[in-house]
């Protein structure tokens, strides 16, 4: 067998090239650091999408190399070239150069953890077998450092046939610039005189291409994955690709290999083998953390102490949400009322200073106030992913997932629904079993996303008091009873499913426990800015257009003036708020809101409240908005902030409607009810039909409803 080709390009043509060099794949196990590496390398000139026809996030950018520019592809994590889910499928396509939509990589970046070199290393050997010119950047090596780990680099690139081989931390970007020097000269390499790893699998690869259809349209490493992977999607694939007469020898060359051993086994065996070869006499491995280190992180990993950190964190966690966001949230209320009111005063009163002041700027505003609180709630889940903290709970938490009828992959979804269940719903796609995949597709919209927590902010901020026991803010108290709440919810549905489709194999779970880590300060903000990116697109786009159009419904149709001749000052203001409020309750949203007050009057909700709750169906945090614009064109504009006007509305008879028991059960609502356009869609689209979305949407509603008006009846 001859060695690696790589492709020769002088480098004087690299350096003069106009445009791109050519493209790199990032390749790497899960929680290698790599799409922390990707970060590093191409900054802010990255673009995130999905492959298309299916809802695995493709994430590409330019990266500076030296003195030439590289298009990197940050692909999906991957153990092996055996892939179990369709992110990995889809890195194995991208390799092979099986996806019409992503051209094959002209070379590979292969990221692997140093404090899992042995897992990496079984990798690494299938990736040089791919013959693409190829790089090794060894990351984690600050905590191999703290471990006492040492690896001798220079004696393992000469092992592996002159395969760079960079000691990076992708947290810092100690050795970036090293790295990108390496990756500029990547197509400049000498050709490699190393075998092939496994000689007899590309000797019975060689034998099926010499007997194939279309011989010059397959890879060689297409015909060893299918020998290695019977089942696999590839191989079936291939088969119809090559003839009868290939296929025949196909089988022959896999029972020459493997006779009657499962062929997946025997590369693992070989796999691991090859990898200690490699390795052997070039780690050197020496007490590195303390004594007491090894204490505190041992005791932290047990079960029980790791569980009560995690509620302990996440309780810290919404005590800062209302702590820290106050004066951002009081300085945005000013900037937004300042700007309210500069307007105001520039267009003459009517139509469009109507239009801009009270249905734009209050509406959109009336959400952009909650801003800073989401900001903080990502903060601390981008902190705790990047210091790898989230991953050892979530592993923490298989076994209750477990109990639940949920797999231990489960927990990656359920985790991820803090932020937004749409992506978390798309992640399900690693579970393996159809049941434990749908248990987890109709409890991830329980879990609170950052969508409720204006709802949650506004109705916590404005009823309850800001009182502290012991130190801790009873409102944050409030909003993580809220959070438990979501996650009862989720876990009782899932129960729930787990009978009712008691029958259907069981999943196993496996994954890489990352190295507890600082997180690293640009990777922290790059995410955080990202996210807030997405919030304000949402409020600029979808909350501004509903907004407008309420706007609308609470302007028209317009009553006429009324005639304050001859009145004083006191009695015209209070003529006009009395005007203003029969204009809001005679106009198209009133008469709405009048049409469905019936069915919600039950639970303490007049026909404003109702209003902007059927409004709020869509996305869950335009009911803030609404409300906003509601109050903004009714007989409470002329107060200062919409909390304040909710505390002071009232029934006819002079009756609060923003009660206790009427507050505590709006908030339950929101927190059991299924209000997201975009989640329903993606459940559908998962599920493959309306059925499971029509039933999650009827449950959660239902109970959510339910459970307001058993709260309103009972404590009214």
């Amino acid at each position: 067998m001859a060695g690696r080709q790589q492709t020769h390009i002088p480098i004087s043509s690299i350096t003069t090239l106009p445009k791109l060099a050519g493209t790199v794949a990032l390749v790497g196990p899960p929680n290698s650091g790599k799409s922390t590496l990707f970060n590093q390398l191409t900054g802010l000139r990255q673009k995130t999408a999905n492959y298309p026809g299916v809802t695995v996030e493709k994430k590409a950018g330019r990266l500076r190399a030296d003195k030439v520019l590289l298009e990197a592809i940050d692909l999906p994590g991957i153990y092996s070239l055996s892939p179990d889910s369709i992110d990995e499928q889809i890195t194995l396509d991208v390799l092979l150069g099986r996806r019409a939509d992503t051209p094959r990589p002209d070379s590979l970046l292969a990221v692997l953890d140093v404090t899992r070199i042995q897992q990496g290393m079984y990798l690494l050997r299938q990736l040089l077998d791919l013959n693409i010119p190829l790089l090794v950047a060894l990351t984690m090596t600050d905590a191999g450092q703290r471990r006492g780990l040492r690896i001798d680099c220079e004696a393992l690139s000469e092992r592996l046939g002159g395969v760079p081989i960079i000691p990076v931390v992708a947290t810092t970007g100690e050795n970036l610039e090293q790295l990108r020097i390496a990756l500029g000269a990547i197509f400049d390499t000498v050709e490699s005189k190393r075998e092939h790893s496994w000689p007899a699998l590309r000797d019975a690869a060689q034998a099926v291409l010499n007997k194939a259809e279309n011989s010059k349209q397959i890879d060689l490493s297409e015909i060893e994955r299918a020998l290695v992977d019977q089942q696999s999607i590839l191989a079936t694939e291939l088969q119809q690709q090559i003839g009868e007469s290939a296929v025949r020898e196909l089988i022959l060359q896999r029972r020459k290999l493997f006779d009657s051993a499962p062929a997946l086994a025997q590369e693992a065996r070989y796999g691991h083998a090859w990898a200690g070869q490699q390795l052997q006499g070039l780690i050197d491995e020496h007490q590195g953390l303390s004594h007491i280190g090894h204490k505190i992180i041992a005791f932290i990993q047990q079960p029980v102490p790791a569980m009560l950190l995690f509620f302990v964190v996440m309780f810290l966690v919404f005590q800062a949400v209302f702590a820290w966001a106050t004066p951002l949230m009081d300085g945005i209320d000013t900037a937004i009322s300042s700007l309210g009111l500069w307007v105001q005063t520039l267009l003459p009163p009517g139509l469009i200073n109507s239009l801009i002041v009270d249905g734009i700027i209050a509406g959109v505003g009336s959400v952009l106030i909650f801003l800073p609180q989401i900001m903080i709630l990502f903060l601390f889940i981008i902190v705790l992913e990047d210091s790898g903290y989230l991953a050892r709970s979530a592993f923490l938490m298989d076994r209750a997932m477990r109990a639940l009828g949920m797999s231990g992959q489960s927990v990656i979804p359920l985790v991820a629904s803090f932020a937004c269940a749409v992506p978390a719903i798309m992640s399900t796609r690693v579970i393996a079993t159809p049941r434990e995949r749908l248990a987890t597709i109709l409890a991830t919209p329980f879990i609170t996303c950052s969508a409720r927590l204006p709802i949650y902010a506004l109705l916590i901020g404005a009823f309850v008091p800001a009182t502290r026991y012991v130190g801790f803010s009873l409102q944050g108290m409030v909003l993580f009873g809220l959070y438990l709440l979501g996650i009862v919810g989720a876990g009782v549905t899932a129960l729930i499913v787990n009978k009712l489709l008691s029958k259907g194999e069981r999943s196993g779970f496996a994954m890489s426990l990352p190295d507890f880590r600082l997180p690293n300060f640009r990777t922290v903000t790059m995410q955080l800015l990202d996210r807030v990116r997405v919030f304000l697109r949402r409020a600029g786009r979808v909350i501004f257009a509903v907004t407008v159009i309420v706007w609308a419904l609470a302007y028209f149709p317009r009553s006429e003036a009324i005639d304050t001749t001859g009145l004083s000052g006191v009695d015209i203001e209070e003529l006009e708020n009395q005007q203003a409020a029969n204009q809001l309750e005679n106009s198209f949203l009133g008469r709405a809101g009048k049409f469905v007050e019936p069915a919600f009057k039950p639970l303490g909700w007049d026909w404003k409240v109702s209003a902007a709750v059927i409004a709020g169906f869509p996305a869950r945090e335009i009911m803030v908005a609404v409300l906003g614009t509601i109050y903004a064109v009714g007989d409470d504009a002329d107060e200062h902030t919409l909390a304040q006007r909710l505390t002071e509305t009232t029934w006819p008879d002079g009756r609060l409607v923003f009660n206790l028991p009427m507050v505590v059960g709006l908030l339950v609502f929101y927190a059991l009810c299924l209000q997201c356009a975009s989640t329903i869609a993606v459940m559908r689209r998962e599920t493959n039909g309306w059925r499971w979305p029509i039933i999650a949407w009827v449950y959660m509603t239902g109970l959510g409803y339910f459970s307001a008006l058993l709260i309103f009846q009972l404590f009214s």
